[in-house]
């Protein structure tokens, strides 16, 4: 495979869950795979939750360039074509979304929010951290998938099957 694979990460506001996954395969990816995310709703004035940017310098993962945008940027004339889009939080699975461009494969793998409730800072820095490491490990298996798992005919089951693991 030479061209990378174009991954899409959504979620309501683009503040936690999916920042972290877009961040992370863009780490690990080798060129296999580029990785974005967005959100369907992100709030005026939107950014990446500070915890969030926290856990991912502390586990040596670059922080520049993230930044929260609504998946309109994504569906609009001129943008990247997508190969595949994943939706990270439950709301944003269930939310009708644009027409994408090029019809990549979809799959929804849920995580927890760890931005939500009002635990202390420290609390919340775990939950940080044990989401980074869930979605770390779902996208370990994405990304050692073999080509044949990654054809454009076969890649929305293959994403949809790492949902369970």
């Amino acid at each position: 495979m030479t061209t990378p694979l174009n991954v899409l990460f959504l979620c309501t506001h683009n503040s936690a869950r999916s920042i972290l996954a877009e961040a992370l395969l863009n780490a690990m990816a080798g060129g296999r795979f580029k990785a974005w995310s967005a959100g369907s709703s992100p709030r005026d004035n939107q950014q990446p939750h500070p915890l969030g940017l926290q856990v991912l310098q502390k586990a040596g993962v670059s922080t520049e360039g993230l930044r929260s945008k609504s998946w309109d940027e994504f569906a609009a004339p001129g943008a990247p074509t997508m190969d595949l889009i994943i939706t990270v939080c439950d709301n944003a699975a269930g939310e009708v979304c644009p027409i994408w461009p090029g019809h990549p494969a979809t799959a929804h793998w849920g995580f927890a929010d760890p931005s939500e409730g009002d635990a202390p800072d420290s609390e919340k820095l775990e939950a940080f951290r044990q989401t980074l490491h869930l979605i770390k490990r779902r996208l370990d298996l994405l990304i050692n998938l073999p080509a044949d798992k990654l054809e454009k005919a076969v890649l929305q089951t293959s994403a949809r099957e790492l949902a369970g693991k």
